[in-house]
């Protein structure tokens, strides 16, 4: 359903996307990850038809429609990463607005502030809307039409738990009536709850393209071992370091650097050489230092 094929864009001297390969399929939910300046709002915006490849193609649909085509637009539905409407209407006339500018049946706009838990706030001014109620509102708006490809910048960066309960409600419901959803986010609970794959940016190159299990899979093998163990005992540490040869004692644990494969025989190491275990638990990699990681090895 969306097609990017060596897509570049330049603003000026600045280069935010540097040829992008990357194939969005129907019935696909995929997450578009990366640092701030990755390129991420570029790539959506191009799919939204609202700025053009400096070289390359972005294209829409079975029917490969350019993006940025009246087609292509009719096609999809965007949700951009900071919203606003005018604060004098209430949240009921902002979707009446744009229900009949999208051609929407009229009861499109009672559903769609339903689902987005805005039925009570509905004959509300926007101007007295919270971050996560004008959130929310936004989302109401891309829900409007019946389009095939759903594209949302960011859209939990500001969104309560109501807001995030309706944003996976609706990832969902697009996934399972066979459509698309393309979105960026910094948040791995997006990934974890919602994509079926993620695309990860860097420095406005397509570094890696993982599922969610790869994705997960990944962060664990950059994560800790942590045992509570009580006073530093050198043989110990000696004992972990044959394993995981950056483990270090911090007070009164013992912290081992290691994939999720060997956590368990550094606890069992530990063990057989005396180790008396207070505690276990674990910390996963993170999702900045799993973006270095991957600059280091695209280079």
């Amino acid at each position: 359903m969306i097609l990017y094929r060596g897509f570049t864009k330049l603003f000026g001297t600045l280069r935010a996307v540097a040829g992008l390969d990357l194939e969005i399929g129907a019935a696909e939910v995929v997450a578009l990850l990366g640092p701030n300046g990755s390129g991420k709002t570029t790539a959506l915006k191009a799919a939204a038809g609202l700025i053009h490849p400096s070289a390359g193609d972005v294209l829409l649909g079975p029917e490969r429609r350019p993006a940025g085509s009246p087609a292509a637009r009719r096609s999809l539905s965007f949700l951009p990463q900071k919203v606003a409407f005018p604060e004098s209407l209430s949240g009921r006339e902002v979707l009446e607005f744009y229900r009949r500018l999208r051609g929407a049946p009229r009861e499109r706009t009672g559903e769609v502030l339903r689902f987005a838990s805005l039925n009570g706030a509905g004959g509300r001014a926007v101007g007295t809307y919270s971050g996560g109620m004008l959130q929310r509102l936004g989302l109401a708006v891309a829900m409007l039409p019946d389009a095939p490809v759903l594209l949302l910048d960011e859209p939990t960066a500001a969104l309560d738990p109501d807001g995030l309960c309706a944003f996976y409600g609706v990832a969902q419901r697009h996934r399972d009536e066979g459509r698309t959803v393309f979105f960026t986010s910094h948040q791995l609970g997006d990934v974890e709850r919602l994509a079926d794959r993620c695309a990860v940016l860097v420095e406005g190159r397509l570094v890696a393209i993982f599922t969610q299990r790869e994705l997960a899979d990944r962060l664990a093998d950059g994560g800790h071992l942590r045992l509570l163990l009580g006073p530093f005992r050198p043989a110990l540490l000696a004992t972990a370091r044959q394993l995981a040869p950056l483990a270090r004692w911090e007070g009164d644990e013992l912290i081992a650097p290691c994939t999720a494969a060997q956590r368990a025989a550094v606890l069992a190491a530990v063990r057989e050489a005396g180790g008396e275990i207070r505690g276990i638990s674990t910390q996963e990699g993170r999702i900045d230092v799993l973006y270095r990681e991957l600059v280091r090895e695209s280079r």
